[in-house]
């Protein structure tokens, strides 16, 4: 078995699992395929998204509920913090990540508030400045969710590069899973389950001209077999909270399939 995960902090409790046929990788599942054989593999599972302890440790900054330094970076070894993203990015480039990655319908004044902040050398550096700044420009809010929800996910996601290795890590799967191999993805929220869902649809089927003669018995066989889809029971949810918004989608490799 293979573990993947950006987060050392991840990457350090894995390692104390004591079983010889686990290997611990520090890097993302994107690049799966530098570490194994095409059809080489009997199973994938990708669990998208943030982990309790990143949402739940406030100098990780992933959280708007405690206050800590605006970092939202799963492998703090790489790349900006959200804080130093939101000091250089034009009021533009931050208005298309909340709106984009985050489906916030105020991310114009979000991004425009965060920049007058700037302006007055008080750009936002901490999870609670930015929760702050967000709830003085949002002034409606959805049913049991915070102001700040949707733009800490836009950032999140943007800073990460979540859907980008989502789709890398998609193909990958495809091209190292055995025939009859299944491939289960755990998403969190629909811009991840919308990327999962066609995906598998797009290889699930097979694309033939209109109009050309060829008898079903013909056609190429299509990559996947869409196996279904899961969600979390009553029961469930109410064990953990966390797990309520959770679609976990299966398909199976084909013997003989068009990758």
């Amino acid at each position: 078995m293979i573990s993947f995960d950006k987060d050392l902090d991840a990457i350090a409790v894995a390692e104390k699992i004591n079983d010889p046929r686990l290997r611990i990788v520090h890097d993302s599942f994107a690049q799966m395929d530098q570490y194994a054989e095409p059809e080489s593999v009997d199973g994938i599972l990708l669990d998208l998204g943030i982990s309790s302890p990143q949402v739940d440790e406030a100098h990780r900054g992933f959280s708007f509920r405690k206050d800590g330094p605006l970092d939202m970076r799963m492998n703090t070894d790489h790349g900006l913090t959200a804080a130093e993203w939101l000091e250089k990015a034009s009021q533009e480039d931050i208005t298309r990540v909340i709106k984009t990655y985050g489906e916030e319908r105020f991310a114009f004044q979000i991004a425009k508030a965060i920049v007058a902040k700037r302006e007055e050398g008080l750009s936002p550096k901490t999870t609670l400045q930015l929760a702050s700044l967000v709830a003085s420009v949002v002034r409606t809010r959805e049913l049991g969710q915070d102001p700040a929800t949707r733009t800490f996910q836009a950032l999140r996601i943007f800073i990460n590069r979540e859907l980008e290795d989502l789709e890398l890590g998609l193909k990958a799967a495809l091209n190292l899973l055995k025939p009859g191999a299944r491939l289960a993805v755990i998403s969190f929220h629909s811009l991840e389950d919308r990327i999962v869902k066609q995906f598998l649809q797009a290889h699930a089927k097979v694309e033939v001209p209109r109009g050309l003669p060829v008898r079903d018995r013909d056609l190429p066989q299509s990559a996947l077999e869409i196996i279904g889809r899961v969600k979390p029971s009553d029961e469930e949810v109410r064990e953990n909270p966390r797990a309520r918004s959770a679609i976990m989608r299966v398909a199976e490799k084909r013997a003989g399939a068009l990758a």
